[in-house]
């Protein structure tokens, strides 16, 4: 198993592709730290993957909250005494959805509400649990955004600025860390049907998407596995920096 004996936490873990990460780090031998707001979904990630051999800790973390992001990474610590991975999941979009409307018709409160989840939230993961990696000289740091970036699609202007934001922290940071020993790399998901999402109208928006992919089918979670394994694993230590895009082949930079 590529990821025997390591401590992964995954914010955002309790729904949708979140669950997916969580179930597939567990899946690969690591012991996994659901972190949610809604902590009743994270304890039905632990139990799932409890229910199959794995390892899990259900959290309750509000990642815009500096005090919950530090009671995670000491919660973490002192059941697994250690955190070789941390993905940045977490973000208003879907569980928490947001409006699809122009530009000009989005609320202020709920700019703010995407900016501070989506973009403060993953710094403030970063600032709790870095100081650990460091002492270890090791860490991964995966940083999820959004295919949306690269074609810029409409009526989401809030969510793309903010996933386009965790392409330049990404990159920063990876510089700032790279003494350490910690690689930062964003992971790019395109269009997914999430398991929250999996009725009639949901399908027909994801389909919407398929035919500009090479893969002519909609995206779910598991197309996604792969990826956030090889980013945490050993087999992408010489890479850090960078943006992986899984969607199917649609956009190509």
């Amino acid at each position: 198993m590529k990821l025997e004996n390591k401590v992964a936490i995954v914010t955002g873990g309790g729904h949708g592709i979140g669950r997916a990460y969580c179930q597939g780090l567990a899946k690969e031998g690591a012991k996994v730290v659901v972190a949610d707001i809604d902590l009743p979904a994270a304890e039905e990630t632990k139990r799932l993957i409890e229910q199959v051999g794995g390892h899990a800790l259900a959290v309750q973390v509000d990642v815009a909250d500096e005090q919950s992001t530090l009671s995670m990474a000491e919660a973490t610590v002192g059941v697994y005494e250690k955190i070789s991975i941390l993905i940045n999941n977490a973000a208003v979009f879907a569980t928490i959805p947001i409006s699809r409307v122009s530009f000009d018709k989005v609320p202020l409160e709920e700019w703010d509400r995407v900016m501070l989840v989506n973009l403060k939230g993953m710094w403030l993961c970063c600032r709790a649990v870095v100081p650990y990696m460091k002492k270890q000289r090791s860490g991964k740091i995966i940083n999820i955004s959004s295919g949306a970036v690269f074609s810029g699609r409409g009526m989401r202007i809030h969510y793309v600025t903010s996933k386009a934001g965790v392409l330049g922290f990404t990159r920063t940071l990876a510089r700032e860390l790279g003494d350490f020993g910690i690689t930062v790399n964003t992971l790019a998901p395109g269009s997914t049907l999430s398991e929250s999402q999996e009725d009639a109208k949901a399908i027909a928006f994801r389909q919407e998407g398929v035919e500009t992919r090479c893969l002519k089918r909609v995206e779910v979670p598991g197309d996604l596995i792969g990826a956030i394994i090889f980013l945490s694993s050993s087999d992408s230590d010489f890479m850090t920096g960078q943006t992986m895009i899984v969607d199917g082949g649609n956009m190509m930079i």
